[in-house]
């Protein structure tokens, strides 16, 4: 027994061995493609197929939606008649208030032309009413000229109301988009490394964030269509940053459009993007507690110390009264 192993154990059989070995795995490591197949393609071919299923589903979605809903509602006759009138679109129609319409969440043909008709009917209603109240209502010693010239000014602020009050409501849709992205990109981060796809992603998230913010879940319910309807995925992101015209959001969308266009992981770029959105949030935050002291001088000055002073010199002044 002894001999026997000894004999297995020596330089010859151990090089033998080692050498059967080799032989199998150069075998096997040859043979395993033609006997498994490409599994490679079959996935991607998977891929395709899932993708076409989920835009027919979306598509389908949207057009019972459309059947629903008008998603698109046409202006009022008479408002579209008076601009078609006056060719609004022309003398007072601006290409940017058709992106910072969008921006505010209105979306369509019929913001448009109601924007368009404000912006014409405003710089008169804000002249005959300064009119009237400096004329009639108002009785001041100041020359015609220069009550005109206030109406003329308030003609000019009253043309800049609309486009102010536009603006207004982006600021308040962007600073409820941006308190909700940074968990927005933590829900995307858990779904895709749970093995969903962009598409799948961005519509679950789309349902869950919407009781944190109402803009974001209608922006990325949107992107999902898009991504669904639009040949160039690409143009879905672009169109993203557009309507929402954030720093952040900018970034992650091309961070998406660099993974479409070279299959970088999602998983990793998006947990990069996750962390610097919360680290953004942390430091506005920072920014806004260090400005608050130099804010509270003045209340503090004007209502706490009269306050203190009364309180603390009250009993002392009331003893001395009493002893004269």
């Amino acid at each position: 027994m002894i001999d026997l192993m000894v004999s297995m154990l020596n330089v010859q059989s151990m090089t033998m061995l080692f050498a059967a070995i080799a032989a199998m795995a150069t075998i096997l490591t040859i043979a395993m493609p033609y006997a498994f197949g490409d599994s490679l393609n079959a996935r991607m071919r998977a891929v395709a197929v899932e993708r076409e299923k989920i835009r027919a589903r979306e598509r389908e979605r949207m057009a019972q939606q459309s059947q629903k809903v008008n998603l698109r509602p046409s202006p009022k006759q008479s408002i579209k008649a008076i601009v078609d009138r006056f060719n609004l679109t022309k003398w007072v129609g601006q290409e940017e208030a058709r992106l910072k319409l969008v921006q505010a969440g209105y979306r369509g043909h019929a913001p448009y032309v109601t924007y368009l008709f404000f912006r014409m009917v405003t710089p008169i209603a804000s002249f005959l009413g300064a009119a009237f109240y400096l004329f009639v209502m108002l009785d001041i010693n100041q020359p015609p000229m220069v009550k005109l010239g206030l109406c003329i000014a308030a003609a000019y602020i009253g043309m800049h109301l609309p486009l102010l009050l536009l603006k207004n409501k982006i600021k308040k849709r962007q600073l409820s988009i941006k308190r909700a992205f940074p968990d927005t990109l933590d829900l995307l981060l858990i779904c895709v490394e749970s093995g969903m796809s962009i598409e799948a992603a961005f519509k679950k998230v789309s349902e869950e964030v919407g009781s944190q913010s109402v803009a974001l879940a209608e922006e990325l319910t949107l992107t999902t269509a898009e991504l669904s309807y639009l040949q160039d995925r690409r143009m879905a992101y672009e169109n993203l940053a557009k309507r929402t015209d954030l720093d952040g959001v900018k970034s992650v969308c091309m961070a998406l459009q660099q993974a479409e266009r070279y299959g970088t992981p999602l998983a990793s770029m998006l947990r990069v993007m996750a962390q610097e959105n919360r680290d953004m949030r942390m430091s506005e935050a920072e920014k806004k507690a260090a400005g608050l002291p130099p804010k509270l001088t003045v209340p503090m000055i004007v209502f706490f110390l009269p306050v203190l002073f009364v309180v603390i010199l009250g009993p002392a002044y009331i003893k001395v009264m009493a002893l004269n």
